[in-house]
């Protein structure tokens, strides 16, 4: 049963010192931005359910997640942390003579809740900013980074090896679970772990010889796990011929992970063959067993020339106020997002703005049409390759200039957005994990924007 708000008041409320209970100004105006009826909403289109348990009240979770998200804090440290403190109990509506929810219900909800409700929420921010006058919204600046996926750096011969394991423990726990009428699987963990060894042994030697061998073992890898995939094939369908229509959830539901096992698994296989013949140019390539969705991404830094996640886009009005933001699997070019872009932020502020700053990466004259269309007034979007004279003289203008310099205080808010919550690399598995995770570090920050701007 979805229960809103925590409305039972206590004797603590009436002992203790006003002192003790007054918020800092920081926390008192989260705290009355949180109140606003409309982000309750969300929960009520999706989740209005009358029957079973109570569940952790909707204002609970939502402060619990942004402190989480304002400290950096764990799930089992964020609750060690409020049940210590009277003021963060005060903040969370959690009475003192109550438990504050566990870490596994916070994770548990956060899961059920999912990324749809977290984004609605952003929107009714940004929106209630914006018909509140809290926030200014003239001038629109975009730009992409990067979420990494918690991975360790992918390659085929380790992806197999992980498949390997993952497939036989999968698989021997479904035979556990049917009380041992299925032989278990076969533990092929040894032999791939040699593999592994051999391959760290071979490349010590920095020669094109050496190059060849890697692939000759990485050949024994796949074929490790095509029996494996096969043995575990055998025991799927060992089970399902045993048991019939009586398979319980639980039985049911370890089936379904062991299948999306063998088919991530099976899109493994098949690039470390088209790797292994040549073809090392692979548009959807799996760099994870357990985020299949994760890709490997080049946006040209010397640093990192490759990372492994998702492309986050996040779009800021001139007080620094994120008013979009969007998840995006592999790597789309930045000139197909802007249109998308620039429309759901009129959407969610409610206006149109004068003018748009992003980099030379959004550089098309079909964009730049586009917006003038919208209303804009102002476009200052560098252009890709030569220029002519005339657009040469464009550019050189004092607006024009000035918006592009207002354009790279972009990239301190996405240091910010990185260093401070949590974008830099995502705890949470799967693009909906991922949207997840950025869209609550993106709610924490502009709360704390908006409450600095209060």
């Amino acid at each position: 049963m979805l229960r809103l708000r925590n409305e039972q008041l206590t004797i603590w409320d009436s002992i203790l010192p006003k002192e003790v209970l007054e918020l800092s100004p920081e926390l008192k105006t989260v705290d009355r931005l949180l109140d606003d009826e409309r982000f309750m909403e969300p929960f009520l289109s999706h989740w209005n359910i009358r029957i079973g348990r109570p569940t952790v009240p909707v204002e609970t979770y939502l402060r619990l997640m942004f402190l989480k998200f304002c400290y950096g804090f764990g799930y089992e440290t964020l609750v060690s942390e409020v049940s210590d403190s009277i003021k963060w109990r005060r903040f969370c509506r959690v009475d003192l003579d109550a438990l504050v929810p566990h870490s596994t219900t916070l994770i548990k909800l956060s899961q059920k809740y999912g990324d749809e409700i977290i984004e609605d929420l952003n929107k009714k921010l940004v929106t209630k900013a914006s018909q509140e006058q809290m926030t200014r919204n003239r001038r629109l600046r975009t730009d992409t980074t990067v979420t990494e996926s918690n991975v360790h750096y992918p390659t085929d011969a380790h992806l197999l090896a992980d498949a390997v394991k993952t497939i036989t423990r999968q698989a021997n726990r479904l035979c556990d679970q049917v009380s041992g009428t299925v032989p278990k699987m076969r533990n092929r963990f040894r032999s791939t772990k040699k593999r592994i060894l051999e391959i760290g042994k071979t490349l010590k030697r920095r020669s094109h010889e050496a190059v060849q061998e890697v692939r000759n073992i990485t050949d024994k890898l796949v074929d490790k796990a095509i029996e494996t995939i096969s043995d575990a094939h055998r025991i799927m369908d060992k089970v399902e011929e045993t048991w019939g229509e009586q398979i319980s959830p639980a039985l049911k539901n370890t089936i379904e992970k062991l299948d999306k096992l063998i088919h991530t698994t099976d899109k493994i296989v098949n690039q470390t063959l088209q790797v292994n013949s040549g073809k090392t140019h692979i548009p959807q390539r799996v760099i994870s067993l357990y985020d299949p969705d994760a890709r490997p991404i080049q946006k040209g830094k010397l640093k990192n020339p490759t990372e492994f996640g998702y492309k986050t886009e996040i779009t800021e009005n001139e007080d620094r106020l994120v008013t979009d933001y969007k998840i995006h699997i592999g790597n789309p070019s930045d000139e197909s997002l802007l249109l998308g872009t620039v429309r759901r932020h009129i959407e969610n502020t409610g206006r149109i703005p004068y003018a748009v700053a992003t980099d030379r990466g959004y550089s098309s004259g079909k964009n730049e049409a586009a917006l003038t269309e919208l209303g804009i007034k102002r476009i200052s979007i560098p252009k890709k390759g030569k220029k002519t004279q005339k657009r040469q003289t464009h550019e050189r203008q004092r607006w024009f200039r000035r918006l592009q310099a207002w354009r790279a205080g972009g990239e301190g808010t996405i240091s910010i957005l990185k260093r401070k919550y949590g974008l830099g690399r995502s705890l949470l598995r799967g693009h909906r994990g991922v949207s997840i995770w950025v869209g609550f570090g993106i709610l924490t920050y502009n709360l704390r924007k908006l409450a600095a701007m209060n």
